[in-house]
């Protein structure tokens, strides 16, 4: 236990009901994910508008990027990463906020929080800076189906079945390995991982959101790559996505849960091989 706690009474263990403040933080972050999903609305509509980057890979015509573009899709993957993660994150930022309730002051505690979520949203932008990449090294390798960028009902990704069937047994893969386990124990363990990585003082929130923000990419970063197979502006499929990583999380039944997902996802890997 960290040294922060040594003088401390025991924190509680659940947080519900939840007080005044938590309630007012429970909506903040609910407003900012709402907001994220709004703006990847208009993000994709502006992408997908007539002359867009969805349009010219529809006319299977080469589309290098341009400045704006880049900048369009480093700005999709950002909103998309805060719209499909910072839900999943709730549970975390309530129990922190409830943690520090008698060590810190109303201004020095509202800091700790907001560093809190923004070190776990920093590192959710550093793998949207690296998801950009990839995907523009993939464009210029081969051209951008548009099956990777909004896939129509029944998720048929004509010739990139490959590459769909690749990300899918990666993923399954990764879902029943012992890094993916170790990651996700951490992620749904809010007091515990608290109690283990708790640094004192506001600054200690912007510590403490990087590690859990680096453990929950750990949990999650090869699922961010089935994008790619349901399709990158295709809401739906991100918010199945993100709706599965909140029940993940969540779920008493989380890790068996996770595994689960980890089979199935080998079969629909599997299986697009085969067809």
């Amino acid at each position: 236990m960290a040294a922060g706690w040594a003088a401390a009474e025991p924190p509680p263990a659940r947080f519900w009901p939840l007080r005044r403040e938590q309630w007012l933080l429970l909506l903040c972050l609910l407003a900012l994910s709402g907001l994220a999903w709004l703006a990847l609305l208009r993000l994709t509509n502006t992408m997908t508008a007539p002359g867009g980057m969805a349009d010219v890979a529809m006319a299977g015509m080469p589309m290098p990027w341009d400045l704006r573009d880049a900048l369009l899709m480093l700005a999709m993957w950002l909103v998309m990463m805060v719209g499909m993660m910072l839900p999943s994150a709730i549970p975390m930022l309530l129990m922190y906020q409830l943690m520090l309730r008698k060590r810190l002051p109303n201004a020095q505690r509202h800091w700790a929080v907001a560093l809190f979520c923004l070190a776990y949203v920093l590192v959710w932008g550093g793998f949207s800076l690296f998801a950009t990449l990839l995907q523009w090294g993939l464009e210029r390798l081969l051209p951008l189906s548009p099956q990777l960028l909004n896939v129509p009902p029944g998720l048929e990704l004509g010739n990139s079945s490959t590459l769909a069937a690749g990300l899918l047994l990666a993923a399954g893969t990764y879902q029943l390995l012992p890094t993916k386990s170790a990651c996700l124990e951490r992620c749904r363990g809010p007091l515990q991982f608290l109690l283990a990585y708790w640094r004192p003082g506001w600054r200690g929130g912007w510590r403490m959101g990087l590690a859990h923000g680096c453990y929950c990419l750990g949990c999650c970063w090869l699922l961010m790559g089935l994008l790619f197979v349901g399709g990158l502006m295709n809401l739906l499929w991100a918010a199945l996505l993100g709706g599965y990583i909140l029940l993940e999380k969540t779920l008493p039944g989380g890790p068996w849960f996770s595994r689960l997902a980890g089979l199935l996802l080998l079969g629909w890997g599997s299986g697009l091989l085969l067809l």
